[in-house]
């Protein structure tokens, strides 16, 4: 019986905007984001972050821009990057405009915090002469007064209401070029927010669970919370948010929509936990692995198995398979079948080039589809 039905994900149809040469909703690939860290005004060192988190495969890295100095250097820094860079603006609105004028792609702001009706359409208009979009970004620990002295506390309802209430302020402008978010560092609260938002709208909607944690908890936590709303077809592009290099979030983000089979990037390692019957160090095995393999981009799939009792059955499913065998002796598997053994010394070396050859193989293919596309004049 095919698993097929029990995969599928039916996503959520929403509108479709663009945060620079992104798409975002309306079907598009569920895209990735991050956060730099360092001092947006220190140029050199948030471009080499930005540019780490490019080669991790960020689809949008987001800088804050809390000051004039911060918006000054955005101008720089947009220049010597490739991905989409949103600019994170909270009370004052010329750093909103600042911004739209340093070349940022998108304004992460929420309309009601920056002030009266003629600077929001100030913004509004620095975004529509720039080509920006905007997030409205709601969070349950800086919710608005009347908000909490209604619901009493941060809750689904509150959260909503703020979205829906910032989202009338841009469409009162014009604007409908904007994704929501409802964030909140407790998991249930993000995830009934969200839902309730779903049903409430039809606008792109960028999943996070805010302030998450470590690199262990918070990508424990992150995947319980946006996992279950991507299960459900909620969701359109995500930030996990961790205490930790936002290369890290990137990671974690594509493992989540591979996980899903939502989108697929770089090596997928399927490997068993180990036990006494291993032929060799599963465990530092895949350690070794995942860092050598992590410059590869194509969807490579590879099993790393210790023995022989679920090495075969999972190597079947795999684009590279190894199963540990005795005497230092292992087998290796091409397309699911077993191909020709490899000693323990040499394995390492040996996967990683045939994981390279298939990447090279698969992005050969890619080419060749792509070019006997027919043009748009044909």
């Amino acid at each position: 019986m095919s698993l097929r039905p029990y995969r599928d994900i039916h996503r959520r149809k929403s509108r479709q905007i663009h945060v620079g040469k992104v798409a975002v909703g309306g079907g598009a690939p569920i895209s990735v984001q991050t956060m730099t860290n360092t001092l947006t005004h220190d140029v050199d060192a948030t471009v080499a972050q930005v540019r780490a988190a490019e080669a991790a495969g960020a689809d949008i890295v987001r800088i804050s821009c809390p000051d004039e100095e911060s918006t000054a250097a955005l101008k720089h820094i947009v220049k010597q990057v490739s991905v989409p860079i949103v600019a994170d603006i909270h009370f004052h609105y010329k750093r909103a405009i600042e911004a739209a004028q340093a070349g940022a792609a998108c304004l992460r702001i929420n309309p009601g915090n920056i002030g009266s009706a003629a600077r929001v359409k100030e913004v509004v208009q620095a975004a529509k002469d720039h080509g920006c979009s905007m997030r409205i970004g709601v969070n349950a620990g800086s919710l608005e007064r009347h908000l909490l002295e209604r619901y009493g506390e941060p809750c689904p309802d509150a959260m909503v209401e703020s979205a829906l209430e910032h989202a009338k302020i841009l469409e009162d402008n014009d604007f409908r070029e904007f994704k929501i978010s409802v964030k909140a560092s407790d998991v249930f609260l993000a995830v009934a927010a969200y839902n309730a938002l779903a049903e409430a709208c039809d606008y792109p909607l960028h999943l996070g669970i805010t302030e998450a944690g470590g690199l262990r908890s918070g990508t424990v936590k992150s995947s319980i919370g946006i996992g279950s709303l991507l299960w459900a077809g909620i969701g359109d592009t995500i930030r996990v948010s961790l205490s930790a290099d936002p290369v890290e979030e990137v990671r974690v983000g594509f493992d989540m929509l591979k996980s899903l089979d939502l989108r697929h990037r770089g090596v997928r390692i399927v490997s068993c936990p180990s036990c006494a019957r291993q032929g060799f160090n599963v465990i530092k095995t895949v350690e070794i692995l995942e860092q050598r393999l992590a410059h590869i981009a194509q969807p490579v799939s590879l099993s790393i198995i210790g023995c022989v009792v679920n090495g075969p059955g999972e190597a079947r499913e795999t684009d590279i398979g190894l199963t540990g065998g005795g005497s230092g002796s292992h087998k290796m598997y091409i397309g699911g079948l077993a191909d020709h053994n490899i000693d323990d010394e040499s394995k390492i070396e040996h996967i990683v080039k045939l994981v390279e050859k298939k990447a090279a193989e698969m992005e050969a293919a890619k080419a060749a589809a792509g070019a006997h596309k027919p043009h748009a004049a044909e």
